[in-house]
């Protein structure tokens, strides 16, 4: 199965600001062993999907907020 960019440009633009703003957290925070992994595990997760704007559970559900055939 081939996934195609499924992701929009704001939809790409919010995930990469909200995953520097979750590493930033994560590294100012000070946050105890098992909540910063789960807070890092979000912020790769949001940053990979903005960067390659394709999100595996857009595609599992079927939804996008890509438009036109670019």
């Amino acid at each position: 199965m081939k996934l195609h960019q499924n992701e929009g440009t704001v939809d790409r633009v919010i995930r990469v600001v909200l995953g520097l703003a979750l590493t930033g957290f994560a590294l100012a925070a000070g946050l105890a062993a098992p909540l910063v992994y789960l807070v890092w595990a979000v912020a790769a997760i949001a940053l990979v999907t903005g960067a390659v704007g394709i999100c595996p559970l857009y595609a599992l559900l079927g939804l996008g907020s890509r438009t036109g055939n670019r």
